[in-house]
């Protein structure tokens, strides 16, 4: 394998769908970048790799761009606009609006500038697969000396599977993974396109099975990869290249005191020596480049004729707890340690849709204890600068891969896909009126809900079942059948409605589904259900469960109540 060349720059690796054709297609990054107008979207192995990926892509988008404008000439406030020695001239205060203008050249072009296929090329030994600085690995020598002599490739321990490196499988040497799309000897074999991908995607969502560590002065725990604990959201368009222009962040606008920091991706730094020395400091990153490109383990690749061994060693990482720099989660607020959080989901939460936490993803009402995501503070700047159209259709996608709960292995269980769209001026209504009627939109539904919780808990009691896990089974799938009309109801708002009918209209929707679900269970009713029990307030039956139910669903829709409206629209 000596002679082996893969060099991501110009061999295709990256999937992707071409909007022309609707076929899939392997490209290089620098066809990518050269043509991202023409694919319609990342198509990887799973969702979450393609968020992997596109962390990477937006690394390399705004090291270039936070360097040089959309006409790829140096921006006159850095006095030295070379990587490793960026300076920022606190004395020029027009770098924010430069920063914007770029953006909103590259965005009227239609296309990047030929400064990225330039950094690309200048890089081209810092994309090599192989070779004296593999891409996101170490070589032996810097492996050996990184961990401790018991673990060194000799002894042959810390090692990852290849089954286990594939994020699909996940499989270690002692459990078997019984679902896997692949079976037997396939799960060991990767094709070296494939390999790349999930060595970018581990090194983003690695679990805690693997115990050996780089060597460091003071103990710690083998970290999970950095997405992995997050509650992800970015922004979808309807290309490839709008998706990257709308995530692509230029001006931080959601932490406070916050000037520019130069862009240093994991493969700027002079050495692996060096950026590992940086990593045990623990220090969270001031720049994006740098946290999208964040390593979890520091892996190396032994390449025999009978196949590959990887050796995997833990490195030291920074605390999630108020590392506002990144865009790309929701958040919680800790009222014990008055510190911000990932929202990270769980199997418990598995079910949620996103629309359900909306408050997460817009401060609807400017409560000192919600953070936005970085990228929803980002897209409002982009709307209030004009840079997207006010009635465009801006689109909140969430891909969470989701850990077993188990601390000492946090192997991934299930990954979550969902979005949410909603019009520009509808998401970012100035007067906060559209996100207010939401947030009682979503209140009121949940409320119903919990009422065909409770209607569900009544049947579940006259069948003789448990309670909790029946109950908790008829109202998921009461939620799944209000997710798309819900969804269908927000994408279609406009900042133009009345706003009092258009949430009349979602309430009279709401009880007709809450009809057409409560007459499916009627219809495969039992005499059981019919004859019912003695309740703690009278003979409590299916028919006394519906007639509950329907009267506090109609007491909280409220829908006789009369409309105000002010200047024309409702409050």
């Amino acid at each position: 394998m000596e002679n082996k060349s893969f060099n991501l720059t110009t061999d295709p690796w990256i999937k992707v769908i071409e909007a022309g054709s609707n076929q899939e297609k392997k490209v290089s990054l620098i066809e990518l970048f050269e043509n991202a107008q023409d694919y319609r979207q990342l198509a990887g192995d799973m969702r979450s790799q393609d968020l992997a990926i596109l962390r990477l892509l937006l690394a390399i988008l705004t090291t270039v761009y936070l360097r040089v404008d959309a006409t790829d000439h140096p921006y006159s406030w850095l006095d030295n606009p070379v990587e490793d020695d960026d300076e920022f001239d606190d004395g020029d205060d027009n770098s924010e609006r430069d920063l914007l203008t770029t953006w909103q050249d590259l965005q009227q072009a239609g296309h990047f500038s030929s400064a990225v296929t330039q950094y690309l090329k200048d890089h081209t030994d810092d994309f090599n697969f192989f070779g004296d600085r593999p891409f996101y690995q170490v070589t032996a020598t810097d492996y050996d000396a990184l961990v401790p002599k018991n673990k060194q490739i000799a002894a042959g321990k810390g090692q990852v599977l290849v089954k286990q490196l594939n994020r699909r499988v996940s499989e270690s040497a002692n459990t078997p993974s019984i679902f896997a799309p692949k079976t037997g000897e396939a799960k060991s074999k990767l094709a070296l396109d494939e390999l790349v991908r999930w060595v970018i995607t581990y090194q983003n969502y690695a679990g805690v099975t693997d115990k050996t560590k780089i060597e460091t002065d003071e103990k710690f725990s083998n970290p999970a990869g950095w997405v992995y604990r997050l509650n992800p959201v970015f922004a979808k368009g309807n290309s490839l290249f709008k998706t990257l222009m709308l995530n692509l962040v230029l001006v931080n606008d959601w932490q406070d005191d916050v000037v520019y920091a130069a862009p240093k991706p994991v493969w700027e730094f002079k050495s692996v020596q060096a950026y590992i020395a940086h990593r045990k400091a623990q220090i969270l990153p001031d720049n994006l480049p740098e946290l999208y490109t964040a390593w979890s383990r520091i892996l190396h690749i032994e390449w025999g004729t009978s196949g590959v061994r990887i050796f995997s060693a833990g490195v030291p990482m920074y605390g999630s707890e108020n590392a506002l720099i990144e865009p790309m989660t929701t958040w919680r607020f800790d009222k014990k340690t008055t510190e911000y959080r990932p929202a990270v989901k769980g199997l418990r939460s598995l079910g949620i849709a996103m629309w359900r936490n909306f408050g997460q993803y817009v401060n609807v009402r400017r409560a000192d204890d919600v953070h936005e995501p970085g990228i929803v503070v980002w897209l409002r700047r982009l709307k209030h600068e004009k840079l997207i159209a006010a009635d465009a259709p801006l689109i909140l996608d969430n891909v969470a891969l989701i850990s077993d709960g188990n601390a000492t292995s946090q192997s991934p269980a299930a990954e979550v896909a969902d979005d949410m769209q909603l019009q520009t001026d509808v998401l970012f209504d100035q007067e906060d009126r559209w996100p207010v009627r939401i947030e009682e939109a979503i209140t009121v539904t949940q409320t119903v809900g919990t009422d065909y919780y409770h209607f569900a808990s009544d049947i579940g009691q006259i069948r003789n079942l448990d309670v909790r896990t029946f109950a908790g089974g008829m109202s998921a799938k009461f939620y799944d059948r209000l997710n798309e009309p819900f969804k269908e109801w927000l994408a279609g708002l406009s900042s133009d409605d009345d706003r009092d009918t258009k949430i009349s209209q979602w309430k009279q929707q709401l009880e007709r589904i809450v009809i057409a679900t409560v007459d499916d269970v009627m219809q495969a009713s039992s005499p059981r259900d019919i004859a019912g029990i003695a309740g703690k307030k009278g003979p409590l039956n299916i028919f006394t469960a519906k007639n509950h139910l329907m009267y506090n669903v109609r007491t909280h829709l409220d829908l006789k109540k009369g409309v105000t409206k002010t200047d024309g629209k409702s409050n």
